[in-house]
């Protein structure tokens, strides 16, 4: 076994299944894909810390491996999902999903960050679309967004169908948590799931009010 495959093993077991990951193919995925592929080669040695780390050149950042694969679980998963990467960076969730058996595409508006996802998924050996657009006349059955939203983000429930899933760390600081949306009757209705903190999303900040 490898240094990058026992570190991966270590994540699995000291991080993951202490953090409630107990999903078998939430599991198997993280133990499968080389997360080290996601970093720029000088910063691989970070790839299992338990912590989220930046990502060069970009406005993006790995998300912690444990706080990313406990999202992933809360979406419930079924092998041949359509399933969307909002945000992902080097697109490490995409991967993950992709190998639980979903159809998985990256939406990384952030282009310096798509350009390291494309590579990564070719070291990784993962089949991923990836863009930096909007994906046109497509819908989803589970969002994963990864980053911190400050403002929901309600722009992305038009991309979820009937019955689909979204998972998202709302909030700043102490005050962040998880919530998963679900869509029922055209609406999408979200809970509180857990608390956990990740890099924000630039573009869901909560725009500064002028104060006389």
């Amino acid at each position: 076994m490898d240094s990058f495959a026992a570190l991966r093993r270590m994540m699995v077991d000291c991080q993951l299944r202490t953090y409630d990951v107990t999903d078998r193919a939430v599991l198997a995925a993280a133990d499968a894909v080389p997360r080290e592929a996601f970093l720029p080669a000088s910063l691989s040695h970070l790839a299992y810390l338990d912590q989220a780390v930046g990502l060069p050149g970009t406005g993006r950042a790995l998300m912690a491996p444990m706080v990313q694969a406990r999202m992933i679980q809360v979406l419930d998963l079924q092998a041949g999902e359509q399933t969307l990467d909002y945000g992902g960076g080097s697109g490490y969730g995409a991967a993950l999903m992709a190998q639980m058996g979903a159809e998985a595409t990256l939406w990384e508006p952030d282009t310096a960050a798509l350009e390291q996802a494309r590579a990564a998924f070719a070291q990784a050996g993962t089949t991923v679309a990836a863009s930096a657009e909007k994906p046109a006349d497509a819908s989803f059955d589970a969002i994963l967004v990864s980053g911190a939203c400050e403002t929901t983000p309600e722009a992305l429930f038009a991309l979820l169908r009937e019955g689909g899933r979204l998972v998202v760390v709302e909030g700043s600081g102490r005050a962040a948590r998880v919530k998963l949306y679900q869509k029922s009757g055209g609406k999408a209705s979200g809970r509180a799931v857990f608390d956990a903190a990740a890099p924000a999303l630039e573009e869901f900040r909560t725009k500064p009010e002028f104060v006389f």
